[in-house]
């Protein structure tokens, strides 16, 4: 308690000087440490390491280590996220765009320069920690239901389209495809390579309904 007092206290007497660092080059070190780590088991140590600042420089510009996983869990959602979900809402082949997007998630799971599988589902494997706020557990579920949300508008929008049968569950596909994310997220980060998952994609994709 009093080394976080010491290290509030020291941010604050650094608050007003001018920035000598990319805050955002530095939040996408930070976001790499939680990304192979998740919130528990990265340590202050490591941030710093990553990030090249000093404790309280880093407490001074991003708050403490929940409000850095809070930026770094926005700027993923900002900078991955929202690429892979314009596959959804580009290609206009309701069939195709779900596939798209699949293959894009895939790419950027197994990319050999990034931590690897999902930051998201990543972060939910410290789920019921101790050492976990709370409010980072809701941030990480509602950062998963935004997905499921976006894949099951555009089920819909192709139901609507005629290019999936009307007696299809948007609802209960879109589980079915939340839960091949899961696994696909699960494999990579355990060494899996994208022509192994895109092999699962395939066969998905050969269950929709006709």
């Amino acid at each position: 308690m009093n080394s976080e007092r010491a290290n509030s206290e020291r941010a604050k007497s650094i608050r007003g000087r001018p920035r000598s660092f990319d805050t955002d080059i530095a939040l996408d070190s930070a976001l790499n440490v939680f990304w192979k780590h998740g919130f528990q088991s990265a340590s202050l140590s490591e941030l710093t390491k990553a990030t090249g600042l000093s404790k309280p420089s880093l407490y001074a510009a991003f708050g403490d280590k929940r409000s850095l996983y809070l930026k770094a869990l926005e700027r993923y959602a900002g900078l991955l996220v929202e690429l892979h979900a314009s596959r959804l809402t580009e290609e206009p082949d309701g069939r195709l765009a779900v596939e798209n997007f699949l293959r894009s998630l895939t790419k950027m799971l197994t990319n050999p320069s990034l931590p690897g599988g999902c930051f998201i589902i990543n972060g939910t494997a410290d789920f019921g920690g101790t050492s976990v706020p709370k409010e980072i557990e809701t941030a990480l579920s509602l950062a998963l239901q935004s997905t499921e949300t976006l894949l099951k508008q555009r089920l819909k929008q192709a139901q609507s389209d005629g290019q999936l049968p009307q007696n299809v569950d948007p609802q209960d596909f879109c589980i079915l495809l939340s839960t091949l994310i899961a696994g696909l997220a699960i494999q990579a980060k355990s060494g899996a390579t994208e022509a192994k998952l895109n092999l699962g994609i395939t066969a998905t994709m050969k269950a929709w309904p006709s």
